[in-house]
């Protein structure tokens, strides 16, 4: 079995491939001060709620946003599972041309979701990853990298709603009923999901103006609140939760062949 782990910010995505069918997946909190050790530990309780045993793990491929995490994930691959990961990032001959103008920068999370909508999926598209930031990632119709948009995630627009005023709280991050508001909870929750959807819907009605074949991109959307925001707008054609991972999982085709 391959293992796939893509460590975020705030999350760590991991999945287990038999081929392209995933038998497992789990997310937990990405904890910088975690050591291999503490992550190998988790890794095999949560095998083990499966039934899986560790030497089930033929190989091991790893995309990360959080450097520090990196080598962390590579000493847990080698010293618990006997296994060399395969690190993916903007180097990686995975068929998607980066055109921006510093390829460098490119997430690897933003390679893989535009590798996935190309291989799964259809482009143009218009991938929509709704995590601590909302980004948008856009794919040409030869499934290439064009660039994008990173706007502040629900998350981080409710927290600093709630604690720059100071007569209104947290709320649930559900989409209220109606859009007008009838008391403090429901007027929040309406500004807070609503007025991220408009903002979603805005942004691809501009990148559809922008990119080649965009009248046609598939929009795309994964990530922790895409059921949320999805709630609240009929634009997303597509929800996929485990984009990231089933990018992995065929990045290794690629590179392991």
């Amino acid at each position: 079995m391959l293992l796939a782990i893509d460590v975020s910010n705030t999350g760590i995505k991991l999945g287990l491939f038999e081929g392209r069918a995933m038998r497992a997946r789990w997310r937990v909190a990405t904890v910088r001060e975690k050591t291999a050790d503490e992550y190998a530990m988790l890794l095999l309780a949560l095998c083990q709620s499966k039934g899986i045993a560790l030497d089930a793990i033929d190989d091991v491929i790893i995309s990360s946003v959080v450097p520090p995490l990196t080598p962390v994930m590579q000493q847990m691959a080698q010293g618990y599972l006997g296994r060399t990961a395969l690190i993916v990032d903007h180097r990686s001959p995975l068929g998607v041309g980066l055109l921006t103008d510093n390829p460098w920068e490119t997430g690897t999370d933003r390679i893989l979701s535009v590798l996935a909508a190309k291989e799964i999926y259809s482009v143009p598209a218009v991938i929509i990853q709704f995590g601590t930031a909302t980004s948008f990632d856009c794919a040409s119709p030869e499934g290439d990298f064009l660039g994008g948009v990173i706007a502040p995630g629900l998350g981080i627009a409710a927290e600093a709603l709630a604690r720059a005023a100071s007569r209104l709280y947290q709320v649930e991050w559900t989409a209220p009923p109606t859009v007008l508001g009838k008391n403090t909870s429901h007027t929040m929750r309406s500004g807070i999901v609503y007025g991220h959807a408009a903002m979603v819907e805005g942004i691809v009605a501009r990148l559809r103006r922008e990119m080649p074949g965009g009248e046609r991109a598939t929009i795309i959307a994964h990530g922790g609140l895409a059921d949320v925001v999805a709630s609240a707008t009929d634009i997303i054609d597509v929800r996929a939760p485990n984009l990231l991972l089933e990018g992995l999982q065929r990045a290794y085709e690629r590179l392991r062949g």
